[in-house]
Formats: structure tokens, C-alpha cells, sequence
């Protein structure tokens, strides 16, 4: 359908899974619930992850990472891959512990009966409150850092799902859905970039988990790593999100939260599984290829 041909929506919409599907066909369904039994595996730690390396997955490892720096021994944890491109949180596993299929999804052991945590920012939150860590004890100051951690809950989706969808995926270029949603991503780094002038981080002088929230989308969208958008949306113009960014991308633990469950990109920066502090240094995906090489 060209964009200048008229849509006239049916009385009742119904699913066509090869024309709504396309390239996301195992990923979007308009029914929930499991198509297929999946027991999920446990290792060794009490926190179990269930996710993938997209900026969703990235804030919770990047938190697990930062814990770790502090010394909470009780944040190690087991990162298992799940690779929603072939439908894999769709297991039955995987939606006991969230029922709306997405990643991430945690397995806190260390309760009876464990705890399932889903949404990344219930997750973020369940843990800062867990360590008593990157959430502030002064009030103000934390109600500063919750509203930034559920501004970027409530504004990624027309990053996500309706610029990058319609800017990187969608088969047809629409201009009319582009220009809709640069705008809004627009409007939404200019809102990071005023409050980033006057602030060193989200929630003022203290880094927290709505620095780590909003970094894996917005700080990297500003690297041009995100919908290869960077030179399109000017991202280099909003300098305090890029000075912002800068700072938090050098932190040794959000180094290694990026690479946790990484399937994609350079196969030094894929940890496409993570059970010890070790795995870094000897599991790297290129480490793997080259040892299975070798034999």
C-alpha cells in the first residue's frame, strides 16, 4: 500500500500473521500466553535474569553490575538468554514469571516462595529498595530520581515502538509516521538536555537507577548505536545529553552490564550468557568461536 493510498479500517480488525507480522511474526501476536512448555533454567545464585542485551535488558544488568562495584555480594546473578526473535518468552517458563512476554524478567530466590519481578522498572526499583543502593534517602531527591525512572517508562515507547519502528523496520516509509515520531523523540531529548544543563545527573549531584534507566536508550541513542538515527534526529545538538551520556558510558560496570546477554554487534561485547564475575574475561562470544575453532 503506497502512502497516499487510503486505509478504510474494517469493522473489526482481525490478525493476518503473515501481513501484521512480517519480520516480528514470533515476536507480536495479539493474544497472551504461552505456545509451547519451556522449563526455564536456575543456576547457582539467587537472582535469576531471563533477558536479552536490548536497552531494556541492559538497565537491569547495568544495576546488577553497579550493585556488584558497591560490594552487595547478594546482586550476583545468573543472565540467561532469551531470544525473543524465535519466540522464546513465550515459553511456559518464561511467562510464570511475566505473563506479558517481555524481557526482562527476574527470579528472586532468596525468598520462600521465590519472587518473580517483570517490567524493567519494577525491576530496577525491587532491586535499589533490595541493596538500599542508587535510589536516595532524602525524599525530595527520591521522588526526583522515581520520576525520571517512570518518565522513561512512559516516553521509550515512541522511541521504541514508534520512531524506531517506523524509521528502522517498517516495510513502507511513511512519512507522515516518521515526522509523528521524530518529533516527539525530539521534544523528549530537549526535555534530557534542559534538565541535564543545570544538573550533573537525572536526580542532581547523585548517579541513580534513573540514570541507569534512561542511559541504554537515550544516552546511546545519542552515539548514533540506536535506529543508526544519530545524523537523522541531530543528536550531537543536545551536548548536556551528550556530556551526560559520556560520563556514564565509561563507568567499568556499565562496560560490562552492556555486553550481559548481548546477542548482537562486535563478538568481543557479546556475554550471551553470565554466571560469574569471571565470564567476562573467558566467555566472551568471540572466546567461544575461537576455542570451538580450535578444536
Amino acid at each position: 500500500m503506497s502512502e497516499s493510498s487510503a486505509y478504510e479500517p474494517p469493522k473489526v480488525w482481525s490478525w493476518d500473521k503473515e501481513k501484521n507480522g512480517g519480520q516480528f511474526s514470533k515476536i507480536n501476536r495479539p493474544i497472551a500466553g504461552s505456545t509451547h512448555e519451556k522449563v526455564l533454567p536456575v543456576g547457582k545464585h539467587p537472582l535469576q535474569l531471563y533477558s536479552l542485551g536490548t536497552p531494556n535488558g541492559v538497565k537491569v544488568t547495568i544495576l546488577l553490575e553497579e550493585l556488584l562495584a558497591l560490594g552487595h555480594e547478594g546482586a550476583e546473578y545468573d543472565a540467561w538468554l532469551i531470544n525473543i526473535g524465535e519466540g522464546e518468552q513465550f515459553g511456559s517458563g518464561f511467562v510464570d514469571i511475566n505473563p506479558n512476554s517481555k524481557i526482562p524478567a527476574l527470579l528472586d530466590h532468596s525468598t520462600t516462595p521465590p519472587t518473580r519481578v517483570f517490567e524493567s522498572g519494577s525491576i530496577l526499583l525491587y532491586l535499589a529498595e533490595k541493596f538500599g543502593a542508587f535510589l536516595p534517602k532524602d525524599a525530595r531527591t527520591r521522588t526526583e530520581a522515581l520520576s525520571w525512572l517512570f518518565w522513561q517508562m512512559g516516553s521509550t515507547p515512541y522511541l521504541g515502538g514508534g520512531f524506531g519502528h517506523f524509521y528502522a523496520y517498517a516495510p513502507t516509509k511513511i512519512e507522515y509516521c516518521i515526522d509523528r515520531f521524530a518529533m516527539e523523540v525530539k521534544r523528549q531529548l530537549d526535555v534530557l538536555d534542559q534538565r541535564l544543563a543545570t544538573n550533573k545527573f537525572l536526580a542532581g549531584d547523585e548517579y541513580t537507577l534513573a540514570d541507569i534507566a534512561v542511559y541504554p536508550w537515550y544516552g546511546v541513542l545519542t552515539t548514533g548505536k540506536v535506529y543508526n538515527a544519530g545524523e537523522f534526529l541531530d543528536v550531537e545538538s543536545y551536548k548536556n545529553v551528550v556530556r551526560w551520556t559520556k560520563e556514564i558510558a565509561v563507568r567499568p560496570a556499565v562496560k560490562r552490564g552492556s555486553m550481559v546477554n548481548r546477542a548482537m554487534g562486535p563478538l568481543e561485547n557479546q556475554l550471551r550468557e553470565r554466571h560469574d564475575p569471571s565470564d567476562f574475561d573467558t566467555k566472551t562470544q568471540d572466546k567461544i568461536e575461537a576455542a570451538t575453532a580450535a578444536k
